[in-house]
């Protein structure tokens, strides 16, 4: 079987950065910046906004509405209601906002999907869209996207990205199904008589700041268990806010969004994201994405959604099928049920049906390392690709040395639990030139495409960068046993 490499090789660039808000750590050190800016002449001020612009013209876009914003922010802490001029606002915001540069340290884990725009291309080439883990300082993980297509020639071709990196609009009225939101209540262990009277005065549909006014109000309305309780009511708006939206504009090139960690479960990270274009019995088409969301301590499965790659919720997984990393989502239902992959044990491949997508509660093993290069763990290596055949599902197995590869199986279509066929030997494995890096001798991918029968595998190299390399679907089907 031949496997042909590219050659293709995206890089981290520390080049590309994003304003992000800059916080001390304590109000008192927030209340000194603004004190000894508050002792700046106006002149002062003004020289010293347009050094900043001077300083950092052309690496960004709009720092101005950013500053103001960040102004915004800090407001509460002024000792006065006395106004300040434009300047002295803008200045305090650019105190309060920092550079983070996204893709400093690695670029890799890359999913593949059609982009939804297809227009204005030759004859026998499509447009994908890209998914890639950025990793930047304090080993943050986000979600940056490129775009770029493949050709009837197969050949690859990525669009330069934008120099610009923007931060998306946050959507403030995020809606949340209250059955569904009781329900994830229950599974936590949160589910109390208190909470239970908080949902119930709320509408079928509420908002985040509804649910906060009405947590409140209940509060105080149970002032002599406000100790107690207060933990609790943390917990509950902690879970509301893991359930967010995020917009952009189509102004907004694709190469120029992130989603960078916003909940408080994504503190330390989004990390691993696996796309499908997943499609309804009625033609209806959805991008979604598994990712795992770490906060330092615990890793968490999620669930992102977008039609068009502008706007984008993220939920959480739910059910006590749905732990560890490594869930991906077939691109349709199976017998009327949503269905998915995961390694619940962390070394084994699940098989999980569900009625609601984001409610899992039952898992099938269905695969164990076999081959000596996958002995130590096993796991997807994104959503399963349909063929006349089976399903095809990329897999990643590590041997000794903590050697990671790049295996294949099929899987039945009508009963995917069941193995049609599976490659004895890795269809990728680390050469010289990738197995050095971040984390070495890895290679890794969350999702492949097929292309006029080409399967084009997009793939990290050792947790730092990332390559491509294509195969003969019918060469790699036969080589199956």
């Amino acid at each position: 079987m031949h496997i042909q490499r590219t050659g293709i090789v995206l890089s981290p660039n520390k080049k590309r950065v994003v304003l992000r808000p800059f916080q001390p750590p304590t109000d008192d050190r927030i209340l000194r910046v603004i004190a000894r800016v508050s002792t700046l002449a106006e002149r002062e001020v003004d020289a010293l906004l347009n050094q900043v612009y001077e300083e950092f013209h052309g690496r960004h876009q709009k720092p101005k509405a950013f500053f103001e914003q960040r102004f915004l922010s800090i407001r509460h802490h002024l000792l006065t209601d006395a106004p300040l001029s434009e300047n002295r606002r803008l200045l305090l915001g650019a105190y309060f906002t920092q550079e983070y540069a996204l893709e400093s340290a690695a670029l890799f884990n890359p999913s593949l999907v059609w982009h939804p725009d297809q227009s204005n291309l030759a004859n026998g080439e499509r447009r994908f869209a890209m998914s890639l883990r950025a990793v930047g300082e304090g080993h943050i993980s986000s979600i940056v996207f490129r775009s770029g297509t493949i050709g009837k020639d197969q050949e690859i071709r990525i669009d330069d990205p934008v120099r610009f990196v923007t931060t998306p609009q946050f959507v403030p009225d995020s809606r949340y199904e209250n059955d569904l939101f009781r329900r994830k209540l229950i599974e936590l262990g949160l589910g109390t008589t208190f909470i239970f009277e908080v949902l119930s005065s709320l509408e079928t549909v509420f908002t985040l700041e509804q649910l906060e006014n009405r947590l409140n109000i209940s509060l105080r309305e149970h002032r002599s268990q406000h100790d107690e309780l207060v933990p609790l009511v943390e917990q509950v708006v902690m879970l509301a806010k893991s359930n967010y939206e995020i917009q952009y504009s189509p102004d907004h090139e694709l190469s120029e969004r992130v989603i960078f960690p916003y909940s408080p479960t994504e503190t330390n990270g989004i990390e691993d994201a696996r796309f499908v274009r997943f499609c309804e019995e009625d033609g209806r088409c959805t991008y979604y994405a598994t990712y795992s969301a770490y906060d330092g301590k615990m890793v968490l499965p999620q669930l992102l959604e977008t039609a068009d790659f502008l706007q984008f919720k993220m939920h959480t997984l739910n059910g006590p099928a749905v732990a560890n990393k490594g869930m991906a989502l077939f691109p349709r239902k199976i017998n009327g049920h949503y269905v998915m992959l995961g390694r619940q044990d962390g070394e084994h491949l699940f098989l999980m049906y569900s009625d609601l997508l984001y409610f899992w509660y039952t898992k099938e093993m269905i695969v164990k390392p076999t081959n000596p290069w996958e002995f130590v763990q096993m796991g997807n290596c994104g959503s399963p690709i349909e063929t006349k055949a089976g399903w095809l599902v990329l897999t990643h197995g590590v041997g000794p040395m903590r050697k990671y590869c790049i295996g294949a199986m099929l899987l039945d279509l009508e009963d995917p639990s069941k193995i049609i066929a599976r490659l004895q030997e890795p269809l990728i494995t680390p050469n010289e030139n990738e197995r050095e890096g971040y984390v070495p001798n890895v290679v890794y991918t969350c999702g492949a495409l097929v292309h006029e029968n080409q399967l084009v595998i997009p793939y990290a190299m050792s947790d730092y960068a990332t390559t491509f390399a294509t195969v003969d679907l019918n060469e790699l089907l036969s080589a199956m046993t």
